[in-house]
């Protein structure tokens, strides 16, 4: 881990959850640091996944499951013809819209986490042949796939980054701080 997050709040455990979502969401908002659109969508490992890529699937599959969890059709519809869209940016999609887009479905994310009554609570997973049939998943359950789907992408992320300029995630974070203190 290369950065650190807080023990929460007593009791918190809602907090923590988005804590720790959030810290990911940060390793891979950082692999982008101060890359072109181009140099986000190259591929520079044997992967076909790119940085860009990396941020708008992250952004759609969150975004996605707090629809489901709301009930609520997700904001983008993938099947077969254009999953491939979800790892790269289409026409007029750049880095910047696309982590501001992910800004955006973070925030429902926390607000939503923070409005449903229990974490126990559960919602219907959609009729996939990869979910048992009837399934159902708690609110609990979703933060913690959202931890380990982003932290996977964020470990993605860090090996294409380094790939394409041999610059890790200690030193992106490190250029982070600096930014913030000089803002």
């Amino acid at each position: 881990m290369v950065t650190h997050v807080p023990a929460e709040a007593h009791g918190d455990e809602r907090g923590a959850l988005l804590s720790f979502i959030a810290e990911q969401r940060g390793g891979i908002r950082r692999a982008v640091l101060g890359l072109t659109d181009e140099q986000a969508s190259s591929r520079p490992s044997a992967s076909e996944l790119s940085l860009a890529g990396l941020v708008k699937h992250v952004a759609e599959v969150e975004q996605m499951w707090i629809s489901l969890a709301k009930g609520e059709p997700p904001a983008v519809v993938r099947d077969q013809s254009n999953w491939h869209e979800c790892f790269q940016l289409v026409e007029g999609e750049t880095v910047a819209s696309q982590l501001a887009y992910w800004e955006k479905v973070a925030a429902e994310t926390e607000a939503y986490i923070r409005s449903v009554p229990s974490l126990d609570d559960t919602f219907a997973l959609p009729a996939q042949p990869w979910f048992p049939p009837d399934g159902r998943v708690s609110h609990r359950w979703l933060c913690l796939h959202l931890i380990r789907e982003t932290a996977r992408h964020a470990g993605h992320a860090d090996i294409i980054r380094e790939s394409l300029d041999g610059r890790t995630a200690f030193e992106l974070v490190a250029e982070e701080q600096r930014a913030v203190a000089e803002a």
